[in-house]
């Protein structure tokens, strides 16, 4: 027997043994107990079904859910009947926990009204395709009020009050419709603001016609503008050319130059400031 055969039996050996050994393994392995091991757990409260803010919990909207013990969710309830009948303030999804900060206070009611930070207040304002800019001012999105008015016979158009929230359009306060970029068109949409700004846009809805600039929430930064009256807008025309007779000579002067703009006062709060800006 030569050294090449003797060395591929010594190989062949090898490979068939490997076989039965993992056969073998494979085989225990097979038959050995399932260990199962035992998860602590505890039971939360989670949303049966989608639920959208500002509306009243009830019974069949709310179920236990299995929770593991060690990772429990602040604030999460663990029986039903300490969610029912109180009102949502964010948007649940199913089988989401239901916590403390989801709800309004117990007794708080349900609706638009328990998403109200306190010292502050809901206006709603009537709009159409135009002023609700086709459709994309949805709860959540952040507005400039711009209204335009005739004060001392000169329309004039200016931002009277900037960056507020979007609460509800119509009565739809859920975000997740305006985070899609989806157009809703509304009649009625309802604005987060302080006191005096609700002031500003009651008076801007009586004595002139306002629209809304929509914005990107992103963008905080507060921006002055004077304002844009029509005779800025358009141009004043020149005046027609002075004509004067002298020694049978007709001369053409210069027109007398226009008289100045009249200023007025415009009381400004902002960030709870009160602020007056002259205006020419």
């Amino acid at each position: 027997m030569n050294r090449r055969t003797r060395t591929l039996i010594v190989v062949g050996i090898a490979v068939v043994l490997a076989a039965f050994a993992a056969f073998g393994v494979l085989r225990v392995l097979q038959n050995r107990p399932v260990v199962q091991v035992q998860v602590a757990e505890r039971h939360v409260v989670v949303a049966a079904v989608e639920i959208p803010t500002g509306t009243m919990l009830t019974p069949d909207m709310v179920r236990l859910q299995p929770w593991p013990a060690e990772s429990m969710v602040p604030g999460a309830f663990t029986a039903p009947e300490e969610v029912v009948n109180r009102g949502v303030i964010a948007a649940l999804l199913p089988n989401e926990p239901i916590t403390e900060s989801k709800l309004a206070a117990v007794g708080a009611g349900a609706g638009i009204q328990t998403i109200i930070p306190p010292g502050m207040r809901a206006v709603a304002v009537r709009t159409n395709d135009v002023i609700g800019v086709a459709g994309f001012v949805g709860p959540g999105a952040h507005v400039d009020i711009v209204v335009t008015a005739n004060p001392r016979n000169e329309f004039t158009s200016r931002i009277v009050v900037a960056n507020i929230e979007v609460l509800s359009a119509n009565t739809n306060t859920d975000r997740a419709q305006t985070q899609q970029g989806a157009a809703t068109p509304a009649n009625v949409v309802t604005l987060l603001v302080t006191p005096q700004d609700a002031e500003k846009i009651a008076l801007a809805q009586s004595q002139g016609q306002i629209a809304l600039a929509l914005r990107n929430p992103l963008d905080v930064e507060m921006v002055e503008t004077r304002g844009i009256r029509m005779s800025a807008l358009i141009g004043e025309p020149d005046p027609p050319p002075v004509t004067r007779r002298t020694g049978g000579v007709t001369r053409v002067v210069a027109p007398p130059p226009p008289p100045a703009p009249e200023a007025y006062t415009v009381e400004m709060y902002k960030a709870g400031k009160h602020e007056k800006v002259i205006i020419k």
